[in-house]
């Protein structure tokens, strides 16, 4: 099967090099890489083109953020499955993606994810939050609940059939997506439960309490025009749903510490 990936980047000029290898590196093969491009000055464009070689698609203009650019990729896709990886993340290793094309190999599943650390953005070795998946449950997204949104690997026809990001969404279209796909939708996915990104902190959802908050309220406003009778003690399921991620990251360096 052909793996699209789609990489949104605008004005990453000091991270972006490093995504193109993580996905050139991989030991997966039929690979289409497609970059979308907010209309870069700061030198990202001039990165992307040393390693043009290396892409299927580059598409530079203005968009509505970065939902719409996403949107834009996935349309442009041509592969049987498509991923996500932002413009500051990068694969854990090079096996990732053979993992996923192994996760896809049933007909009958249609969409996988694993999970996710985030590293400190001057020091990628250094985990600093550890988001740990699980099998869906019907039921978990009212909890606050979602997949790590890199590592969401979907068919292209769930895309046809059961739409886009919600661009009326700026922080928590994933979460609304994810939820659509798997709480409404109920298609059929697998858990990998392997770590298959590393983020590094800073990302827009969570650059700010202010966002933290806004995202929070998307996610809420979300379930409820889906019809899901949350109450707004949803929101703090959420968020502490997230502080137990910390504490998993301190297993994690403590674990590697004895390990040396």
């Amino acid at each position: 099967m052909r793996i699209s990936i789609v990489t949104v980047v605008f004005n990453n000029a000091s991270t972006i090099e490093q995504t193109i290898l993580s996905v050139a590196g991989q030991t997966y093969r039929d690979i289409e890489h497609i970059i979308i491009d907010g209309g870069s000055t700061d030198g990202t464009l001039d990165i992307i083109a040393k390693y043009r070689d290396k892409l299927a698609l580059v598409v530079s203009e203005p968009d509505r953020g970065i939902y719409d650019a996403m949107n834009k990729g996935i349309k442009a896709a041509q592969g049987d499955v498509i991923g996500t990886l932002n413009a500051d993340d990068f694969y854990a290793d090079d096996t990732v993606l053979t993992q996923v094309a192994k996760a896809m190999s049933d007909p009958e599943v249609e969409a996988c994810y694993a999970d996710l650390v985030y590293v400190a953005a001057d020091d990628t070795g250094r985990v600093l939050r550890y988001w740990r998946s699980c099998d869906y449950k019907p039921g978990l997204f009212l909890w606050g609940w979602m997949p790590a949104h890199p590592t969401f690997f979907v068919r292209r026809h769930v895309y046809a059939e059961h739409g886009l990001f919600d661009t009326r969404l700026k922080l928590q279209a994933d979460f609304e997506l994810t939820m659509r796909f798997m709480e409404l939708r109920r298609i059929k996915t697998t858990y990998v439960p392997r770590t298959w990104v590393r983020m590094r902190m800073g990302g827009a959802s969570n650059r700010s309490i202010k966002n933290v908050l806004r995202g929070n309220w998307e996610s809420y406003t979300a379930c409820r025009r889906h019809g899901f009778g949350v109450s707004p003690f949803f929101m703090v399921t959420k968020v502490a749903s997230r502080l137990t991620q910390f504490f998993s990251a301190r297993r994690v360096r403590r674990d590697a510490e004895v390990a040396r």
